[in-house]
C-alpha cells in the first residue's frame, strides 16, 4: 500500500510562494542599495545629498509610512473581528498616508530634477534615484491593491479568499516599511550629517 502525501491547502502554497516573492523582491533591494553605496561617491562634481536632501521632509515620508503600517494593522484587527466597517475605514486611512507619501516623495523628485539634479546628473543619483523610485512605485502598487480590496471587501465582504488576500497585502505593505527605514536610514541620515 503506497502513502500519499496529503495535498497543502492552497492558501499555504499562495502563502509560500507569496513569501518567495517578497525574498525575491529583498534581493533586488538588496542590490539596489549595493549600487547605491557603490556610487555614493561618485558626484562627477555634482551636488551631494547633504546639499540635497532635506531630513525634516525624509522624517515626514518616514512618519507617514509607519504610521500607515499601523492602520492596516487596526485593518488587520478588525478583519480578525469580522467588523467590515473598520476593515474599510482603515484601508482607506492607510491609502491616504501612502498616498501622502508618494505626493512628498514626488515632490522631493520634482524639485531635485528641477535644480538639475536629476538621475543623469552623476552616479549617485541615479543610484538614489533608482532605489528610492523603486521603493516609489511598490508603494504606489501597494496603494492600487489597496483600492482593489476595499472594492473586493464593499462586494465581496469578509469571505476566506479576501481575507487571505488582505493578509498578503499585509506582508507587503509591512515590507516596504522596512525597506523604507533602511532607506531612511542608510540614504537619507549618513546623507544629511
Amino acid at each position: 500500500m503506497s502513502r500519499r502525501r496529503p495535498k497543502a491547502p492552497r492558501n499555504t502554497k499562495r502563502s509560500l510562494g507569496f513569501w518567495i516573492y517578497l525574498m525575491s523582491d529583498g534581493v533586488i533591494f538588496a542590490l539596489l542599495f549595493a549600487t547605491y553605496v557603490v556610487m555614493l561617491g561618485n558626484t562627477a562634481g555634482g551636488p551631494t545629498g547633504k546639499e540635497l536632501f532635506s531630513l525634516e521632509r525624509a522624517a515626514g515620508e518616514t512618519a507617514l509610512l509607519l504610521l500607515s503600517s499601523t492602520t492596516f494593522g487596526f485593518a488587520a484587527v478588525a478583519l480578525a473581528a469580522a467588523d467590515r466597517s473598520r476593515v474599510l475605514l482603515w484601508l482607506v486611512v492607510t491609502v491616504a498616508l501612502g498616498l501622502g507619501f508618494l505626493y512628498l516623495e514626488f515632490g522631493e523628485f520634482s524639485g531635485m530634477i528641477a535644480q538639475g539634479a536629476g538621475p543623469d546628473r552623476s552616479g549617485f543619483l541615479s543610484g538614489f534615484f533608482t532605489l528610492v523610485g523603486t521603493h516609489g512605485l511598490h508603494v504606489s502598487i501597494g496603494v492600487l491593491w489597496i483600492f482593489v480590496m476595499i472594492g473586493q471587501v464593499l462586494i465581496k465582504g469578509l469571505t476566506r479568499p479576501v481575507a487571505s488576500r488582505l493578509a498578503r497585502l499585509g506582508l507587503f505593505w509591512h515590507f516596504l516599511d522596512i525597506i523604507w527605514v533602511a532607506i531612511f536610514s542608510v540614504v537619507y541620515l549618513p546623507g544629511v550629517l
